[in-house]
């Protein structure tokens, strides 16, 4: 009866090791998982996938066959999210988390946003699901990809390139987002408070071609409030200098440059020369 009990317990102690063996085992993922972040005007957009890679073998025709829906990675669909709505290729999506399909052909691929984003690869994808589909030009490339990536390119203030990346193979497509009236109005309603952001309000107006009186207003109110700082009367030349305000440019480079120089800041020696000089031209 001892001797069973005995080897009850040693056989109890052999499962209880190998559990938690188990439990502590950590081995590396074949296709790796990456999560990529991008601002977009005021807000963001996200990618979650997983990279998966060539290994010698041939990708798009055979390892990825053209014409067939593709997770677009490996495991988990590809998910992206949007805080705002934005246009793809210059078509409408709502905000939210869709998962990121592709249709790859040698000359054409179809992009597609499923509501769906919870799945695993594609095998329980339905079409009915879909949101949008654009469709897009591969390019090839110069070089070999070995690991299959997703990236932003060519990213401005309103706008960028999702850019898609394996063996010799790249697609891109465009995401843009319209801020510019919720933008607007955040700028009128922090007018209003105590603590008024004139800086970065006419710096605004000043980049998007608005009203550039009221940036010149608002300059002039910024530089009252930081009367030493170079970086501000650089801005201001520039703003005058749009305005059409050339001996004010002149006047607020002049004196960026002085106070860059009494500071023994290079960065703002240089930005405020060349815009001095362009206000002389």
């Amino acid at each position: 009866m001892k001797k069973l009990a005995l080897n009850i317990l040693v056989a109890a102690g052999l499962v209880f090791t190998s559990s938690q063996a188990e439990a502590q085992l950590k081995l590396p993922q074949p296709s790796s998982t990456q999560f990529i972040l991008q601002d977009l005007g005021i807000e963001q957009v996200s990618v979650v996938y997983q990279r998966p890679s060539a290994k010698g073998r041939t990708v798009f025709g055979e390892l990825v066959p053209y014409g067939q829906i593709w997770r677009t990675g490996a495991n988990d669909a590809t998910n992206i999210t949007f805080q705002s709505e934005v246009s793809i290729e210059g078509q409408k999506l709502p905000a939210g988390t869709y998962a990121l399909f592709t249709i790859p052909g040698k000359d054409e691929w179809t992009i597609v946003f499923n509501n769906n984003a919870k799945q695993w690869g594609a095998y329980t994808y339905e079409e009915a699901d879909d949101v949008l589909r654009v469709k897009v030009k591969p390019q090839t490339l110069p070089s070999h990809v070995e690991t299959f990536t997703i990236e932003f390119d060519n990213v401005h203030e309103q706008e960028l390139d999702l850019s898609l990346s394996w063996e010799k193979t790249k697609v891109s497509f465009n995401i843009a987002v319209d801020q510019k009236q919720e933008i607007l109005a955040s700028i009128d309603e922090a007018m209003k408070g105590q603590k008024k952001p004139y800086f970065q309000a006419a710096m605004y107006y000043f980049a998007n071609d608005l009203d550039m009186q009221k940036a010149v207003e608002w300059m002039k109110e910024a530089d009252k409030g930081n009367t030493k700082a170079p970086h501000v009367k650089y801005w201001k030349s520039l703003v005058l200098a749009k305005a059409g305000d050339k001996v004010g440019a002149i006047k607020a480079a002049e004196e960026g440059l002085a106070m860059a120089k009494a500071a023994n800041n290079q960065e703002y020696v240089k930005l405020n020369t060349q815009a001095l000089n362009a206000a002389k031209k």
